[in-house]
Parts: C-alpha cells; sequence; structure tokens
C-alpha cells in the first residue's frame, strides 16, 4: 500500500515508515478510450494521403489559454469540495481539535469579565444539542463540532481558574513567616531563593495569608533541606502586573503557579524542625524528589565545576538559577537558549540515547533479538527514562509538556504506529490544553508547538514529494565521498531544521520579548553537534554511572562540550548586530498562527490558502504605534524616548528588569540618567521647562522631575502632591508618585496619572497627539477594567485604597526615674 519513499523500507522499522497520507491517496485518473488523433494510442495508423487534422490552436498561449478557460467558478468549487473531503478523509478534522480547544481558552483570558460557571456551561450544552441535531447535515455538523471544541476550551480554562484558586497577597506588609520549605535555589548572585509553604504568620497576623511563597534570603543555615519547618521576619510583596501594557502579566503566572507573594527575609531565617513525620505522604514524596535533586546539583556543581558546572547541573536535573547573567544573554541573543531549557530537545535526546544503547546490546545477541522485538524493548524502557528524567528535572511545564509529546510517540511506536505524525501531536496538545490551559497563552507553548508542527509538516511534505519520484540505486563512492556526502547531508538536514522552527517561531519571539537572533542559525549549526553528540548523550552516561560512583569521566567529557558550546555562544554573540526589535502588531501574529495552522495541518493544495494570511500577517507586522511614554505601575519610574535609540528615566537607579524590557520594547540602546540640581545652586529652575529643546532628558529639582517629548510635550515626575500645581502651566503630563495625590490642575489638556490609578490599574503607556497641540494624551493602563481572578488582590493595596505609606507609631520613652 505504500509506494516508493517512507513506505518502500522492509524489516522491523517498515512499519513505522508507513505514510498514512498514501491510505488516503487520490486514484490515478482511469484510462481514456483510445483516440484516432493520436499516434500510438491503440488506433491503426492513418492511411496514406490523409490530411493530418491540426488543433485549432498550438502553443504555450493556447494551453495557458485553455487552463484560464478550465477555471471557472463552478470548476474551482468542485476543487475545492473536492480536497476539502480528502483531507477530512485523511484526518484533519481531529487535527483541528486542540486548535479550538486553545482558541477557546484564549478567548476565556481575553474576556473583559470573569464569566460565572452557568454561562460556559450552557453554551457547552447549546453546542452538544446543536452538534446532535444538525448530524444529517455534515457541514453544519462540523461548524457546530468546532464550535463545541471552543466552548470546551473555554469551560477547561475557567475550571482549572476556579481550580487554582490562590490566594494573593494585596499589599507589602513585614511579618514572621513560618513554613516548610518545598525548593531551595541558589542564585547566581549568592543568596537562595526559598519557595515555602506558609503555615502560620504572626507580628502580625495575616487574615488573608497566602499558601505558598517564594522569598530570598542572605544566608541559611548548613542543614536546611526540603521538608525543614522554618522561621523568619520577612517583608512580603503582592505579584506584580504587566511592566507595560500588552506586556507578560506576572501576576498571571504567579495565580496558576500557587505563588501568593514573593519578598525577601530581613534576616537569617531559622530552623524549627526538620522532622517530616508530620508532613503528608505527597508532601514527604515531592521533599525527597527535591533533596535528591539538590544533592545530585551539589555533586555536579563540585566535578565539573564554574559555569560549565551549573549548566550541567541545569541540563540533568533542572537546577538552572546559578547559571551567569552574561551566559544566559549570550545565548539568548544567539538563539540558543532552548538548550538550557528542558524541553523537547532533551528529552528526545535522552530517548533516543536509551534506546540507541538497548538496541546495540540486543544486538549483541542475535537469537534473542531475531526473535523478539528488540525495538519495542527499547522504547518501553526509553518511555521510563523519560519519565524518571522528568521527576528529577523538577516536572516545570515545558518538560512535563515534552514529557506527554514523546511519551505519545513512544507508545505510538510500541502498538506498530508512526511515531512523528501530526496526529501524534495533536494528541499530546489537547492532553497539555486539558491540563493547564492557561499555558496555552505563554511563550513556551506556543514557540514550542509551532515549531514541532512546522517540522513534522515540512518533514511529511518533502517524504511525500520523495516518494512520487523514482530513484536511480546510489553510485558506489569511496569512504572519503561517502563521509563526505554523509556530512553534507546531516548539515543541509540541521540547516533546514533550524531554519523551519526559527521560521515558525520567529513571529512569537517577537511579540513575546521584543527580540530577535539574526545569527541563531550559525550558532545552532555550530552548537547543536555538540549537544546532541557530546554534552546530552555524556549527560545520559553520567546518569547512569553517578549510583556506581563511576560518572566522573562522563561528566568531564560533558564539561569539555559546554566549555566549547559557550565559548561559541559568546563569539557570536559579540557579532550578533540585532537585538531588540520593538513592538509588533497582535493582527499579524493572530494572522500568521492562522497560516501556520493551514500550512502545517493541510496536506493537498490548501495549504496555499496560507499564502494571503501569510503576506498579511507580515504586511501588518509594524501597524502598532509605539509609547511616547511609559510609567511603571509603583508610579516610580517614568520613561521617555528622546530620540538617537536613547530612553531617559526618572531615576538614576532604575529597576534593571523593567527598564531591559522598555528598551527592547522601544528600540533603545543607551539609558539616559536624570540630572539632578540643587534649588540653592540655580542652574535650572522649574519656569525654565518651557524652554527645554524637544528630546531634553530628565532634569530634577524641589522633587520634580522634567522632560520634553521630542514632539514637544513636555512630562513631569512628582514625588509629592503638594507640587503637583507647580507643573500645571506647562506640563502635558504629570505623574505624581503619592497615592494620596489628585488632579490639581483641573484642565482637560493636562494628563494627571496618580500612584493610585496605577495601583489599581497597572503600569501605564501615553501616546501624545502629534497633529494637534489642542488635543489630550491618551494613556492604555495594563489591567483596565473589571478585575480577574489573578487581578482581584490589587485593590487592597494602600496605594490602591488613597492611603499613605504605613508608618510604624513611635514608641513612647519609658519616664525618667
Amino acid at each position: 500500500m505504500a509506494g516508493r519513499g517512507r513506505g518502500s523500507d522492509q524489516g522491523e522499522d517498515a512499519v513505522v515508515g508507513v505514510s498514512e497520507r498514501s491510505l488516503f491517496a487520490i486514484p490515478p485518473p482511469a484510462s481514456l478510450p483510445p483516440s484516432p488523433l493520436v499516434p500510438g494510442s491503440g488506433s491503426q495508423p492513418l492511411p496514406a494521403g490523409t490530411p493530418a487534422q491540426i488543433p485549432p490552436a498550438t502553443g504555450r498561449i493556447a494551453r495557458i489559454g485553455r487552463q484560464i478557460g478550465q477555471a471557472s467558478l463552478p470548476r474551482l468549487r468542485h476543487g475545492v469540495t473536492t480536497a476539502a473531503e480528502l483531507e477530512l478523509d485523511r484526518g484533519i478534522a481531529f487535527l483541528l481539535v486542540p486548535v479550538c480547544l486553545a482558541a477557546g481558552a484564549i478567548g476565556y483570558y481575553a474576556l473583559a469579565a470573569e464569566p460565572d460557571f452557568a454561562k460556559p456551561v450552557a453554551i457547552v450544552v447549546l453546542m452538544v444539542i446543536c452538534a446532535l441535531v444538525s448530524r444529517s447535515w455534515p457541514k453544519t455538523h462540523l461548524a457546530f463540532m468546532a464550535a463545541l471544541m471552543c466552548a470546551l476550551g473555554l469551560l477547561a480554562a475557567k475550571v482549572e481558574t476556579w481550580r487554582a484558586g490562590t490566594r494573593m497577597l494585596g499589599s507589602e506588609i513585614s511579618t514572621q513567616v513560618t513554613g516548610r520549605v518545598v525548593s531551595l535555589d541558589r542564585m547566581e548572585t549568592g543568596r537562595i531563593r526559598l519557595t515555602i509553604d506558609v503555615t502560620s504568620t504572626a507580628r502580625p497576623k495575616l487574615r488573608y495569608a497566602p499558601e505558598r511563597v517564594r522569598l530570598s534570603a542572605r544566608k541559611i543555615p548548613d542543614d536546611m533541606i526540603a521538608g525543614s519547618l522554618i522561621s523568619g521576619y520577612a517583608k512580603l510583596l503582592p505579584p506584580t502586573g504587566p511592566v507595560r501594557p500588552d506586556s507578560y502579566d506576572f501576576s498571571f503566572d504567579s495565580y496558576f503557579a500557587g505563588i501568593g507573594g514573593s519578598g525577601f527575609f530581613l534576616g537569617n531565617p531559622r530552623i524549627i524542625s526538620a522532622d517530616d513525620n508530620e508532613m503528608p505522604l505527597s508532601a514527604r514524596l515531592f521533599s525527597g524528589i527535591e533533596n535528591a535533586r539538590e544533592a545530585i546539583a551539589d555533586h555536579i556543581r563540585g566535578v565539573v565545576g564554574g559555569a560549565e558546572g551549573e549548566i550541567a547541573a541545569a541540563l540533568i536535573v533542572g537546577v538552572r538559577a546559578g547559571i551567569p547573567d552574561e551566559i544566559n544573554e549570550s545565548m539568548r541573543r544567539t538563539g540558543i537558549y532552548h538548550i538550557i531549557s528542558i524541553s523537547g530537545l532533551h528529552m528526545a535526546l535522552v530517548a533516543g540515547t536509551i534506546m540507541g544503547l538497548l538496541r546495540g546490546a540486543f544486538a549483541l545477541f542475535p537469537d534473542f533479538s531475531a526473535r523478539r522485538s528488540v525495538k519495542k524493548y527499547a522504547a518501553a524502557v526509553a518511555l521510563l527514562s523519560i519519565a524518571a528524567y522528568l521527576i528529577i528535572s523538577g516536572v516545570v511545564v515545558a518538560a512535563e509538556r515534552s514529557f506527554i509529546m514523546l511519551a505519545v510517540m513512544l507508545i505510538a511506536v510500541l502498538f506498530d504506529r508512526a511515531a512523528l505524525t501530526m496526529r501524534n501531536l495533536a494528541i499530546s496538545a489537547i492532553a497539555v490544553i486539558v491540563v493547564s490551559p492557561h499555558e496555552v497563552v505563554g511563550p513556551s507553548f506556543q514557540m514550542s508547538f509551532a515549531a514541532t508542527a512546522a517540522l513534522v509538516g515540512a518533514y511529511a511534505g518533502w517524504a511525500d514529494h520523495r516518494a512520487g519520484k523514482a530513484r536511480p540505486p546510489p553510485p558506489k563512492r569511496s569512504l572519503p565521498g561517502f563521509l563526505t556526502r554523509k556530512f553534507l547531508l546531516a548539515t543541509g538536514g540541521l540547516a533546514m531544521t533550524s531554519i523551519t522552527a526559527g521560521c515558525a517561531t520567529a513571529l512569537f519571539a517577537i511579540w513575546h520579548f521584543q527580540r530577535v537572533s539574526p545569527l541563531s542559525l550559525f550558532a545552532n549549526l555550530a552548537v547543536m553537534p555538540i549537544v546532541s553528540l557530546i554534552v546530552m548523550p555524556f549527560a545520559v552516561l553520567s546518569s547512569l554511572a553517578m549510583p556506581f560512583g563511576a560518572d566522573g569521566p562522563f561528566l568531564y567529557v560533558m564539561g569539555k562540550g559546554l566549555t566549547a558550546m559557550i565559548a561559541i555562544s559568546a563569539w557570536i554573540s559579540e557579532r550578533s548586530p540585532v537585538d531588540a526589535i520593538g513592538l509588533i502588531s497582535q493582527h499579524s501574529v493572530l494572522l500568521v498562527t492562522i497560516a501556520l495552522v493551514i500550512a502545517t495541518m493541510a496536506t493537498t493544495w490548501l495549504r496555499l490558502a496560507a499564502v494571503p494570511f501569510a503576506l498579511a500577517g507580515l504586511l501588518t507586522v509594524s501597524d502598532t504605534r509605539t509609547p511616547d511614554v511609559l510609567i511603571s505601575e509603583d508610579a516610580r519610574l517614568v520613561a521617555v524616548p528622546i530620540g538617537g535609540g536613547e530612553l531617559a528615566v526618572s531615576r538614576a537607579r532604575p529597576n534593571e528588569f523593567t527598564v531591559d524590557n522598555w528598551k527592547r520594547a522601544l528600540v533603545s540602546e543607551t539609558i539616559v540618567a536624570p540630572e539632578m540640581f540643587n534649588k540653592a545652586e540655580g542652574q535650572f529652575d522649574i519656569a525654565d521647562a518651557v524652554n527645554l529643546p524637544p528630546g531634553a532628558p530628565f532634569y530634577c529639582t524641589e522633587g520634580i522631575c522634567l522632560a520634553r517629548h521630542p514632539s514637544g510635550a513636555i512630562i513631569a515626575h512628582v514625588e509629592d502632591r503638594k507640587a503637583t500645581w507647580k507643573a500645571c502651566g506647562f506640563a502635558d503630563l504629570i505623574v505624581v508618585n503619592d497615592a494620596t495625590g489628585y488632579d490639581a490642575c483641573h484642565n482637560p489638556l493636562v494628563l494627571v496619572v496618580t500612584k493610585r490609578q496605577l495601583a489599581r490599574k497597572g503600569s501605564a503607556a501615553v501616546f501624545f497627539d502629534r497633529q494637534s497641540a489642542t488635543s489630550p494624551p491618551i494613556i492604555s493602563f495594563a489591567v483596565d477594567g473589571p478585575y480577574r481572578p489573578w487581578h482581584a488582590q490589587r485593590k487592597f493595596s494602600r496605594e490602591a485604597r488613597g492611603l499613605p505609606p504605613y508608618q510604624k507609631p513611635e514608641t513612647p520613652a519609658a519616664p525618667a526615674q
């Protein structure tokens, strides 16, 4: 049933190579009856002297004319119908199930207000009824089934939100925290980050305490491990929102991760009890796994050492908090940071190494391997190996998703099915969406599934292309020629893999991170052979040898491979011509996503329908406006792009993470700190603001910082509400870093943004009307509208209620004796 190409191989692996599409191939047209006009068609030759009958039109122009004449609307409609029926026969309806589920989940998170359970349940029930009633009309039935899948995705997202129900801290506060350690991460800065399940709080006792917090400490006791009951005085901070509108929402991530607050210990925490008998069985099990991970990570760091040891620990047990920032940045700039995060690449290399070792070992016993399906045995052991790898790596989301994808493929091998197919990818996507719908809106889910779908689709298309061509047997080559050919094929395959995955994920990376890696192809070509042939295989061998104390040589070789990887990454990073690329349109990402779905899932000429969506997406990439001013949600920082790649900020020591994000979004390279002036010196006065040239950075005096946008608009950052009126006469935008502040200008042309507004609505972006000087600025908040469950805590902070910072009451002095 399989022709040349994927179905032509014989032996044990032949079933894996069978093309599923060949089962639904279009049969060749029936042979036409012999024609008396065509020689050799079964007719007798024309008698001598009979004049030849020449067609009325000949040549290329005539053929094109006939083709255009045949391309009538009925013929086009018939062609579309035939291709669509073939797509349905090949199972595209099942492939679209995760797409519809993801669309429903995205629709839930995009809702302006939180729906109650009755509405999504009612929609699901209605769609079920409509689907049952419309079974006699296939097209209508398919439409209702698609709507049902979207409704189920929305309902799954609602259920997950209800199930999470994380208690989120509403306001920063200092309190005595007592809890049990869940995990420890040793940061590159030397601090230790602790994830703690809170059991109690005191001084003051919180009435709505979060169940889990993440706190950092300068130093911890040497015997502190996961499961230890600790106590310490800490400053707790509520989860932060987006650093700018339309950026990643950290409170959203904290809500679904169960983290209700973060902060730091004001002193060193102490151990109250290390006895885990009081913990539930599940907690003891997780603590044991966490302690084993930490012990293995310490062992790896001790053997390998340096930054290589930190990366080796990240690859084997998923502990990557200690990797130096400069290495992380160089790997991001070169597009190889995916190597650090345990994902499909690592799972596939682990499974491939295990299967290769086992099949090589079984080959030593030809009698056994001839009678048994050793491939299935190897696949079963590989499945158990990646399950153990998932557990020991901390069961992070990316690894969990990759495990599901690879587990489906290995199970397919056990049941004699094709391992790498779009159907298996759809099954894994359905599993991830049903378990964790919130992952759909995250960059990890979008980029990993986009890359995998593109690779599977490209591989299937290339295999189908080769299957339709007859290939002569390869000529005999000398050993150097054979090795050269294999090297070129491997290099070309790796290059096409990198290009395909990079093109599929480029727009998602730009949308989420505002950065692009133009040299990622060269970096992956240089690094991936080292990772695939040295780093990961020796990581697997070291893991197998570690229980016997024989892992030293394997870790040594792995460390040398990581040294080469770090050196190559740093060398290419220094020569990367561009990094930040700025903001892009959300519509372009949506259009390109539709094009990617069509191109990867369609198997007939209908995949050409992806072209207009892709072109429209690329043409609308720049269809967005860059903010003229960005304001942080705590009102402490204001940034203004002043031209020439410079970003003026209102504080001499701004938050590094926030500024880095703003720099990429506004395509700025240099941070311009404010200039401070003393009133007594008389070098700068508030009245001089009208004389500032366009593009002037912040000048600060008397509690007010003033800057001028290149459009001519004046921005004022005021620390005290009492000084707001000073800027009303000349400023177009006034940001008041005071929760008790208000609009003291009462001028519709002056936009006043207070700390209370920002505390309730999040960070803000301001746009000036450059066409009219009489139009007020337009402001956009990150959390504008009714609160969703991951934002409800914002209304409880002191700033959101318009209260000044909390001041401890002074203790009265003791009376003199």
